[in-house]
């Protein structure tokens, strides 16, 4: 029996665009922690029957990447909701509209 290759490639590109929108408020969490539960699945087939599958190494380390920008994303995500419980919506914009007109 052929062994099946882990596709690694889709929980890399859903960690990376999850670690680019981390500048939006953290709302990257939601890609990271897709890639995150599709590595976690697909370890756990492999896993469940490490013969049949190769390159679990790999899937290994897009887990962990993911894991990180997840925790990244989450803390982001934490601290602007933080910014706008303590500081408020329209001081944060007013910030925003002085830093625009300065550049």
């Amino acid at each position: 029996m052929e062994k099946q290759k882990l596709n690694s490639t889709i929980v890399y590109v859903l960690a990376i665009l999850g670690f680019l929108c981390c500048c939006f408020g953290g709302i990257g969490f939601i890609f990271a922690a897709i890639a995150f539960f599709i590595a976690q699945s697909k370890l756990k087939e492999a896993y469940a029957n490490p013969e049949n599958y190769e390159n679990i190494e790999g899937m290994k380390t897009a887990k962990i990447i993911a894991l990180v920008v997840l925790a990244i994303n989450l803390l982001y995500f934490v601290m602007t909701i933080y910014r706008i419980v303590t500081i408020g919506w329209d001081e944060i914009m007013e910030q925003v509209r002085q830093l625009m007109e300065q550049f």
